[in-house]
Formats: C-alpha cells, structure tokens, sequence
C-alpha cells in the first residue's frame, strides 16, 4: 500500500495554502476591478447623456435666435457668436474628458489580459527577497510585473513577468548589478513555482 511521507505532505499543505493566497488575491483585483469599470460605464454613459442633451439644446437655441434675427426683432449676433464659440469649446474640453476615460478603460483591458496570461502560460520571474512576516509592502497588488508568493513560512516577492527564460536571467543579472545578490530565477505556472532556474 502507498503511503505518503510527513515531508511530502507539508509541502503539498505549503502549495495548497500558497494557490489559495494567490486566488484571494486575484478574485479581490477582479472585484476591485469590476467596480470600476460599471463605476466608469455609467459616468460616461451619464456623460453621454449630458452631452446629447447639450448640442440639442444648443441646436435649438442657435435655431431659435438665427430665426429671431432674421425677422429682424433682435439684432445681435456678435452676442450668438461668442455663445457659440464658448459651447464649441465646452463640447472640446468633454471630448478630451471622454478620451482620458477611454483609455482608462484601455489599461484596464490590459490588466486583465496580463492576468490572463499569468494564469494560463509557464512564465519566468526574478525573486528578490522573503520574509517570515507579511509586515512589508513592497508593490501595490494591482501591478501585474508583481508576483507576491506564500511559501510556508515565507513570503516571497518576485518582479517581473517573462516568456522566456533569457528576458529572465537577463533582467536578474542587472538586479544583481545593483546590489540584489542573492536574486534568481524561478518559473511559475498556474501561480505556483514550478522549479528554480539556472542562474547563467
């Protein structure tokens, strides 16, 4: 009959809390997430809204004063002019509104791409440090080129997030460079560590 040793069993409880931690993780970002971007689909559906209503009243205004000027009971234009420039550049400074949101919404696209693929491909990081305690703060948790590890008793900080294992080493060697020598390369896939790479 098969048995399984106590040092086998720790280490699967280390990688079953470790896949646990990571899912917290990522299901918190995904609902932090998600909340912003229905909190940005109604502002600018809202927006929208504003804006139609805006030109069509402006519309109307303009139609309505160009056929009080031409019956001749008010004659002045320069006043219709000036109006006219200033809702011009009030519809211009909206636009650029609108664009600054839409390219939020564009970085918020790729965030969850860059999730996506850390979930799914074997990729390569270069660990910095751990601790024993989860007292330091060493990235925000929405960075995507983070990767924040528990490995009973540790916690392990990885940067960078790479497909192949040179950009890898490659980015290791500078860090190293700069005073993190004890730096290496490990590969991860489904969140987890699958082994620790040669350092070359």
């Amino acid at each position: 009959m098969p048995f399984i040793e106590e040092s086998d069993l720790l280490e699967l409880h280390k990688d079953i809390d470790k896949a646990q931690i990571i899912n917290e993780r990522l299901l918190d970002q995904i609902k932090y997430k998600n909340k912003e971007i229905k909190r940005n689909k109604m502002q600018r559906n809202i927006f929208a809204t504003i804006t139609v209503l805006f030109l069509l009243g402006g519309l109307g205004f303009t139609t309505y004063f160009a056929g009080v000027t031409r019956s001749g009971a008010f004659n002045k234009s320069n006043n219709l002019v000036v109006t006219s420039i200033d809702s011009l550049e009030a519809v211009r400074t909206r636009l650029d509104n609108l664009k600054k949101q839409n390219e939020e919404l564009s970085l918020v696209k790729e965030f969850y791409l860059a999730k996506n693929f850390l979930e799914k491909e074997k990729i390569y990081s270069v660990q910095v440090k751990s601790f024993v305690d989860n007292n330091v703060t060493l990235a925000s948790e929405a960075l995507t080129n983070t990767l924040f590890v528990k490995t009973n008793p540790f916690y392990s900080y990885s940067l960078g997030n790479f497909e192949t294992l040179a950009e890898a080493q490659s980015f290791r060697k500078q860090l190293v460079q700069i005073g993190f020598d004890d730096a290496f390369v490990a590969s991860y896939k489904d969140g987890k560590r699958i082994q620790i790479e040669d350092p070359n």
